[in-house]
């Protein structure tokens, strides 16, 4: 495969698109597992669906809300009749119900424990903010899952340059990661969607790990 950088072919050309289903409990619908899945997780607020409507070039594929926390179930979508695209529901937001809180954890946990056909997880982590509790909860129990996992840094356009190179080695080096092992992302500019859209495709040819 061509390396993102500085090739003119999108890694990642989406020929179709398709919601197939929401996941609303643990034990309740997933899809069969029949194509590779790639899970998108991070916090309420990290701006996950202006990044997947960028990755997808849609508009209005994934709603964009003012509300964070808003989503509360898995949402999955079959993308080229290749992959399946599991769209998790925010966390860590400080004004939802505990309540609502304790029915996502099962929920993302479950998920992520028992689908057999997931290939990895694309966290992500807000340039401007050094991980939370429940980033690094999160991050500790893909770890423990041996799931592999694409760390992404969004809204870099809300930085200078020179601030953007700082937060990346800072958040990379607490992350006991080298710069070049996250990648920074916006929604506004492009900047970083074909190096994501890469690192999809890489691991959607992998082999399906055991957990």
């Amino acid at each position: 495969m061509t390396s993102a950088k500085g090739a003119s072919a999108d890694p990642l050309v989406i020929r179709s698109l398709e919601f197939i289903g929401p996941m609303a409990s643990a034990d309740g619908w997933r899809p069969p597992s029949e194509l590779p899945e790639v899970a998108f997780a991070g916090r309420s607020n990290v701006g996950k669906s202006s990044l997947l409507n960028r990755l997808v070039r849609r508009k209005a594929f994934a709603r964009v809300s003012n509300t964070p926390g808003r989503t509360r179930e898995i949402n999955f979508f079959k993308v080229n009749d290749r992959f399946v695209l599991a769209d998790l529901p925010g966390y860590g937001y400080a004004k939802i119900a505990k309540s609502r809180k304790a029915e996502w954890v099962p929920l993302i946990e479950g998920y992520l424990r028992g689908s057999p056909a997931l290939r990895g997880v694309v966290q992500l982590l807000d340039v401007r903010h050094d991980p939370s509790a429940d980033d690094l909860q999160m991050l500790d129990f893909l770890a423990e899952l041996g799931a592999p996992t694409v760390v992404v840094l969004t809204k870099i356009d809300k930085l200078r340059p020179r601030e953007i190179l700082e937060r990346v080695h800072a958040i990379a080096s607490s992350l006991q990661l080298a710069d070049e092992q996250v990648i920074p992302f916006s929604a506004q500019t492009n900047v970083g969607r074909d190096e994501l859209a890469a690192a999809i495709v890489d691991l959607i040819n992998r082999e399906a790990v055991e957990r």
